[in-house]
């Protein structure tokens, strides 16, 4: 029986995983070093206590039990090394993990560069337990200086440094929480201050005008200090400076400003670029190794055109699809399927009800309707995944 590993239960492994179990004759196991599968995107959501813990995560146990696959089995374990040689993989927990096929889906974490005294020290809102630990911060502030409002009213200011997607997303979901906590509450003590930084010459960098004019219009509506052409050069205790020279005070600091490929990318002896990310070829494949792939935000992916691909879900849940797809076609010996992925438009939630979006390079949305679609393109990934670990509970229940 054919063993095929699929490291990290993210979007992109899952997408994988949908394709592999329609072969009931391999042996499967996903492999991750969290229990649960983190709906990223939503997580700005929990933050601004619209959602709870359950409802940005998927539990990878019940997944795949849910998948009703006789011989998929989710492992919960750190990989420490890959022997692809040897076929192995090592972990941690010291258990060795065999495989005859590799598909490497194990994600990004945030870039913090080394140059930048004092940055470690800020948050990353990839990782779901500082996610959670910011919000629990965020929290206490504002409780603070309701209880203090007569004592004294001092200054809160949250720095975001990184305005791509998700330094906008954050910050204008902190913003409309904030301005409706105090609305709500008719607190006297309102100066809660979001500072958004960008080191380019605009919000968004990339973007489409249109796209970068409507979110920059309704961050000014939030009352978000956008600042532009500045670079952070050190975090210091309660304060940053910049590459122009000035300082801002801060009650906490949250960093977007780039990413690089998981270290378990490293492991493997294969063509990687800057980020360290996996070069994969148009089947998905690594460049020294047939029977070894990468998918998602750990590959760099190219489209037809020889363009590389940003790292997201659209482009997550193709890559996983197809190297699921030519895993099995490589175990049944017929030709493999090439991966041209294309991305369905752009969405970006801007605080409450709001959104702005690209649909397909064809048309702009912004406002409810925008936020509507967001929502519906997230249910639709989201509703499939509920039925399947609802399955596989029930199964848990029964044994």
């Amino acid at each position: 029986m054919k063993r095929v590993v699929v490291i990290g239960g993210g979007y992109a492994g899952i997408y994988a995983l949908g394709e592999l179990v329609k072969n009931k004759n391999i042996k499967i196991t996903l492999i991750d070093k969290h229990t649960y599968h983190n709906l990223q995107p939503e997580v700005y959501d929990l933050i601004a206590n619209n959602s709870t813990f359950a409802d940005v995560t998927i539990d990878l146990t019940t997944l795949c039990k849910g998948f009703n696959h006789n011989h998929l089995e989710f492992k919960n374990l750190k990989v420490r090394k890959i022997d692809q040689t040897a076929k192995k993989i090592y972990t941690e927990e010291q258990e060795t993990v065999e495989f005859d096929y590799l598909i490497m889906a194990a994600g990004t974490r945030t870039f913090f560069p080394q140059s930048i005294p004092g940055l470690n020290d800020a948050d990353d809102i990839k990782k779901l337990h500082r996610a959670i630990t910011f919000k629990q911060s965020f929290e206490r502030q504002l409780f603070a200086k309701v209880r203090d409002e007569l004592k004294q009213c001092a200054d809160t200011h949250i720095v975001v440094v990184g305005a791509g997607l998700s330094g906008v997303e954050i910050a204008a979901e902190m913003a409309h929480y904030s301005n409706k906590f105090f609305q709500r509450g008719n607190f006297s003590c309102d100066n809660l201050q979001i500072s958004l930084i960008s080191s380019s010459s605009s919000i968004l960098p990339g973007l489409k005008e249109d796209l970068i004019n409507i979110s920059q219009k309704r961050l000014k509506d939030l009352g978000i200090n956008v600042i532009t052409g500045i670079k952070l050069q050190e975090v210091g205790d309660g304060y940053c400076k910049f590459s122009n020279g000035t300082k801002i005070q801060h009650s906490f600091i949250i960093f977007t400003g780039g990413i690089e490929a998981s270290t378990i990318s490293s492991e493997l002896d294969v063509a990687r670029n800057g980020r360290g990310q996996i070069i994969v070829n148009e089947f998905m494949q690594t460049d020294k190794y047939d029977n070894i792939f990468a998918v998602g935000d750990i590959a760099e992916i190219k489209n037809s055109k020889g363009e590389i691909m940003p790292p997201n879900v659209t482009i997550a849940r193709i890559s996983g699809t197809n190297a699921g797809k030519n895993v099995l076609r490589l175990i049944d010996e017929k030709p493999l399927i090439k991966c041209d992925p294309k991305l369905d438009g752009i969405l970006i939630a801007l605080g409450g009800k709001f959104a702005a979006g690209d649909i397909y390079g064809l048309l702009t949305v912004k406002g409810r309707l925008a936020y509507e679609i967001k929502k519906y393109v997230f249910s639709s990934y989201r509703r499939p995944l509920l039925k399947l670990i609802k399955k596989g509970y029930a199964k848990l229940k029964r044994l």
